[in-house]
């Protein structure tokens, strides 16, 4: 067996996904999380796996044998991904600063359709000043 790698931040988008669907069952087998994706996203049987035992390397989840089976657990827990996540996004795009960023989301930026690439980018260069 390999040696387990400290997590990531975040993991990449598909792990971040399976991770999210087993918050949501607290466990399950790769025919379970599967299940729950397959109205966002069709994924492989083996896609599944392949995403659960990368989480289970990196740190993310953990897995034990249920009979012929692996049931996957979340050991990352969602408040701290999150915050993470949150940290990430503040400190990419807005100089680092919560303060800037918590305003740019509460003037309903996100909401607000762009009419075009240069609107979008002069309210981000205004927020941003």
């Amino acid at each position: 067996m390999r040696p387990r790698r400290p997590p990531k931040e975040i993991p990449p988008p598909l792990e971040l996904e399976c991770l999210k669907v087993l918050w949501a069952l607290g466990e399950g087998n790769v025919r379970a999380v599967q299940r729950q994706l397959e109205p966002r996203r069709k994924l492989a049987y083996t896609t599944v796996m392949t995403l659960l035992d990368r989480l289970v390397h990196k740190g993310g989840a953990t897995r034990r044998k249920a009979g012929r089976a692996f049931i996957y657990a979340p050991l990352l827990e969602r408040e701290v991904v999150r915050r993470k996540a949150l940290r990430e996004l503040a400190d990419s795009l807005f100089d680092g600063s919560e303060q800037l960023m918590l305003s740019y989301l509460g003037n309903g930026l996100i909401a607000q359709p762009a009419r075009s690439v240069e609107a979008a980018e002069e309210r981000l260069d205004a927020a941003l000043l």
